[in-house]
């Protein structure tokens, strides 16, 4: 089955449609106008639809699986994950990433860290649960310099 993401005027993908492989193959092929031409022939857009770009399920082009709320780059040819924190930047792969390194390390005394971003504090921080019932909350924010976890 071929993916289709409906765009916006905007470039931001509002939906994602199922078409048959066999229309695709009979109208130009993946990833060809003439594809996007059949779909809008025969799904109409939506009230703010204005294209029909197809999107890969399993990632092997135009970067990643379109969704919605993401965005369409026409001069990579790519879909662009929404931002998901407005210090976060886009790397030279177009990941965003944020402005201190992610942690090296997901364990504290081999306690798995649920890691969470603090956009207010611009900072990486973590939380562990043990004990019985996993009743026990343990917090820490990263220290990058240090690149260790330290208690809070």
């Amino acid at each position: 089955m071929a993916h289709f993401a409906e765009l916006n005027s905007s470039n931001e993908v509002l939906r994602v449609v199922v078409i048959s492989n066999e229309d695709v193959d009979a109208n130009g092929g993946d990833q060809h106008a003439d594809a996007e031409t059949f779909v809008t022939s025969i799904v109409p857009h939506s009230t703010d639809g204005t294209a029909w770009k197809q999107t890969s399920y399993n990632n092997n082009f135009r970067k990643q699986y379109a969704g919605v709320g993401h965005t369409f780059d026409v001069s990579k040819n790519k879909f662009i994950v929404s931002k998901p924190y407005s210090s976060w930047t886009l790397n030279a792969s177009d990941d965003w990433v944020a402005p201190v390194t992610f942690p090296n390390t997901t364990e504290v005394n081999s306690e798995t860290v649920i890691i969470t971003w603090d956009e207010d504090n611009l900072k990486w921080l973590g939380k562990t649960y043990t004990g019985e019932n996993l009743q026990t909350e343990t917090d820490y924010e990263w220290n990058a310099s240090g690149l260790a976890w330290n208690e809070v």
